[in-house]
C-alpha cells in the first residue's frame, strides 16, 4: 500500500511514462492512439522456440507481432481489410524486412484474422 505523498507521486509519474503501451478508455470504449494502414504478412515454423528482439520466446501460436517501431509490449488491434476480421496483439519482436509491409503477425495472429493461404493481406492497424 502506497502511504507517503512521494510514493504516491513516484507511482503516478512511473504510470504515466508507461501510458503509451496501455489502453486509454472513454467510458466502456477503447479509443485508439494511431491508426496506421498497408499490408501485413506472418511468420511461423521457422522461427517457433527462437529468441524474439524483446528477449523471450517465439511461440507462433501467441497472439503477437513484429513491428519496425512500436515500443514493445504495445497492443494494436489488426483489422484485415479483405474480410473484416479482428485480433489484438502485443508487439514483441521487430520487423517486417521484406516488402514494403508495416507488420508482420504470428501464425496464430494470422490465423484469427484469416490469412493463413494468402500469406499478405491489406489491414488497418490501431495502437491502443
Amino acid at each position: 500500500m502506497l502511504h507517503s505523498r512521494a510514493a504516491k507521486t513516484a507511482f503516478a509519474a512511473c504510470a504515466l511514462a508507461f501510458s503509451v503501451s496501455f489502453p486509454v478508455h472513454a467510458g466502456d470504449k477503447v479509443q485508439t492512439l494511431k491508426t496506421i494502414t498497408g499490408s501485413a504478412s506472418w511468420y511461423g515454423g521457422k522461427f517457433h522456440g527462437r529468441t524474439t528482439a524483446n528477449g523471450e520466446r517465439y511461440n507462433m501460436h501467441e497472439m503477437t507481432a513484429a513491428h519496425k517501431t512500436l515500443p514493445f509490449g504495445t497492443k494494436v488491434r489488426v483489422t484485415n481489410q479483405r474480410n473484416g476480421r479482428v485480433v489484438t496483439v502485443r508487439i514483441n519482436d521487430r520487423g517486417p524486412f521484406a516488402g514494403n509491409r508495416v507488420i508482420d503477425l504470428s501464425r496464430g495472429a494470422a490465423q484469427a484474422v484469416g490469412m493463413i493461404k494468402q500469406g499478405v493481406a491489406p489491414v488497418k492497424i490501431e495502437v491502443l
